[in-house]
């Protein structure tokens, strides 16, 4: 994974000695995504700059990539998965310059336009993470786009001159673009016509369209096996997060299958690095540190559990804030932990990590998905947690670990293991009542599936948000620090001085206080989605009870009786 940045539309009056000398300050910015090497490209009416993490073809693969003819040059943040077999399967001939994964991209761009069926048919087809900008310089013709889930970030916005800039951070863009904002997931531009399309539909969004279809456990389990397996396509050391939880215990378990062979070769040749490396983070004592140690253990991986302390973590949330772009509560509470676990894993010469975001979104593994009330309404808003996913836990994994050149992979968003997991009737997600009337467990489908791949104290551990699970202490002394930094005068006024999204707590204005200082452009606050991103503040979550609505504090305890009863079972 990389950094991207592109100006489109110059002019032939433009400087573009100028524009180029501004475009690599720019994509300095966010250097720290693409350390291994940078690439530029400028023509009379683009300038592309990208700035490369090497995790497939090292030796090869610098971006910008040109075509054999220099017609096409592409830049890419992310990886394309299943770019093997979409080589195997095209029709017109593309001579490649690399064994990179992403100059497929190129190839199916050109083969789309022969047929006339647009991006769109092959944005369909490519299985990955990703944010581009491809330069059609004879057709004088940008196309941008991004993964249907938004797992690598994008940002656009026009300077002065009305060129279009596009880039992987907001950082690279704040204070050129007035207009600055988040390039929506799923969707791809064409700067030849000005039309922003989403090319990324799936039947599974409507509940109709999976009300009263069955469950079979074996699809589940073998579509996430063939999710990891596809994602440890790597040529250089990487390893997985594991805090003992439920998620990130699978991904460990099925990586920890498939880590001896290399996946670029079809698993025939020993892996380079053929030892599974296994991170976890904490405070002293923590929950996540004591059951990422029995799920290491139990699956045999190298395992580093790294104590923080609470300063450490404080110290670091101005750095926290400038790299994540964000002043959400439950994001900073999360990143930072993993922030600081980034650092660490870079310092043992790991480039890519495996974790296990999506999978609360999938099978509602949110503690206030035990309020719901039925089927319908549990899946519609598994829908709206994939929809908002962008802006809060893919946000905070791809920022956090890519703040030091660390990529995530997140084997629960790939796209077919979506497409298996959502297509079946959320009636068979929902958390059962116990004998005494309490509903006792969620993601049991998930729990099920691998039954006898994990030992029972974790596959049937209760779920803790992970800025929860890294030590209790770690919220609680945040919220003791905005008591002593933030006055009570100056929440009071919160919204004279933060009109969009004003903070409610001492501890969010404490933290939208750093963020103004770091980007103080409205824009780069409305890049920020208004509300709390966690399970009390959504609109469904008010409806199934009507406790949450008042509800200010974003740690999954704060969801009244659910946590404790459960931990307390």
């Amino acid at each position: 994974m990389c950094s991207i940045f592109g100006i489109f539309g110059l002019q032939p009056g433009d400087d573009a000695t100028a524009l180029r000398r501004q475009a690599l300050e720019c994509s300095q910015r966010q250097r720290h995504r693409g350390p291994d090497w940078s690439g530029v490209h400028v023509d009379d009416r683009a300038i592309l700059v990208h700035e490369r993490l090497a995790i497939v073809d090292p030796a090869g693969g610098s971006q910008p990539l040109l075509s054999e003819d220099g017609a096409l040059v592409l830049a890419v943040n992310g990886e394309i998965y299943n770019h093997q077999t979409l080589k195997t399967e095209l029709r017109v001939p593309y001579a490649f310059q690399t064994a990179s994964d992403c100059e497929v991209v190129s190839a199916l761009y050109r083969e789309h336009e022969a047929d006339g069926s647009g991006p769109s048919a092959f944005l369909e087809r490519l299985n990955g993470i990703f944010a581009f900008a491809l330069w059609d310089r004879d057709s004088g013709r940008a196309i941008i786009a991004r993964d249907p889930i938004g797992v690598v970030p994008l940002y656009w916005g026009h300077d002065r001159e009305g060129r279009l800039r596009v880039a992987s951070e907001m950082k690279a863009l704040a204070d050129t673009c007035a207009d600055v904002a988040q390039f929506p997931p799923g969707h791809w531009y064409d700067s030849a016509t000005g039309v922003l399309t989403r090319y990324y539909e799936r039947p599974w969004r409507d509940f109709d369209a999976v009300e009263g279809v069955d469950v079979s456990l074996d699809d589940v389990r073998e579509a996430f096996e063939a999710a990891v397996h596809r994602q440890l396509m790597t040529d250089v050391p990487y390893g997985v997060l594991l805090s003992g939880g439920l998620d990130s215990s699978l991904v460990a378990a099925v990586a920890a299958r498939y880590a001896r062979h290399r996946v670029e070769d079809g698993d025939r040749s020993e892996a380079w690095w053929p030892r599974l490396h296994s991170f976890a983070i904490g405070l002293k004592g923590s929950p996540d540190l004591a059951a990422a140690a029995i799920a290491a253990e139990s699956l045999g991986t190298v395992h580093h559990g790294f104590e923080y302390t609470f300063e450490e973590g404080l110290d670091a949330i101005p750095d926290v804030i400038r790299h994540v772009e964000t002043f959400d509560v439950t994001t900073i509470r999360a990143s930072t932990p993993m922030f600081l676990l980034a650092r660490r894993i870079k310092a043992m010469g790991v480039k890519m990590v495996l974790s296990g975001e999506g999978s609360d979104e999938i099978f509602g593994g949110y503690l206030y998905f035990h309020k719901a009330p039925d089927a319908r309404q549990f899946h519609e808003e598994l829908v709206r947690k994939l929809d908002a996913l962008h802006n809060y836990d893919c946000l905070r994994a791809n920022k956090s670990m890519m703040a030091w050149g660390v990529e995530p992979r997140v084997p629960f968003l790939d796209r077919a293991f979506l497409d298996v997991a959502m297509r079946f009737d959320a009636a068979h997600k929902m958390i059962h009542r116990g004998s005494d009337g309490y509903q006792r467990m969620e993601k049991g489908v998930l729990r099920a599936a691998f039954d006898g791949h994990l030992p029972d104290e974790i596959l049937w551990r209760q779920k803790e948000q992970f800025s929860d699970g890294v030590g209790y202490g770690w919220i609680d002394g945040l919220k003791a620090h905005a008591e002593a930094q933030v006055s009570d005068r100056e929440l009071a006024a919160a919204a004279s001085r933060f009109p969009h999204n004003p903070p409610q707590t001492k501890e969010a204005y404490f933290y939208r206080s750093v963020f103004e200082r770091v980007f103080p452009s409205p824009a780069a606050a409305a890049t920020v989605p208004g509300g709390k991103s966690i399970a009390c503040s959504s609109p469904a979550a008010i409806a199934w009870d009507a406790a949450f609505a008042n509800a200010a504090d974003p740690s999954g305890r704060a969801v009244a009786g659910v946590h404790n009863a459960a931990v307390a079972a």
